[in-house]
């Protein structure tokens, strides 16, 4: 797999459980009881949130020591 595939299926993954938690957690205002959430709603978004910055934390990690590396190759020469 491509890297720029990659990336997108892991970006479009990331916006696609955000987008899941946030609509569960409107859903969970909205159902009777109105305005409260029940516990597993709160569960499900906060592993969304987890899930997101997790690939979002991880990619920005890879690339800022991959271009550190590439910066200190080029110095080198």
């Amino acid at each position: 797999m491509r890297k720029q595939t990659k990336e997108s299926v892991q970006t479009a993954s990331a916006v696609g459980m955000l987008a899941a938690g946030v609509g569960l957690s409107v859903a969970g205002f909205i159902v009777d009881p109105a305005g409260e959430i029940h516990d597993s709603v709160l569960w499900f978004f906060a592993q969304c949130l987890l899930y997101a910055g997790g690939i979002f934390g991880i990619r920005l990690y890879v690339n800022g020591r991959f271009g550190r590396f590439v910066e200190e190759q080029e110095d080198k020469k």
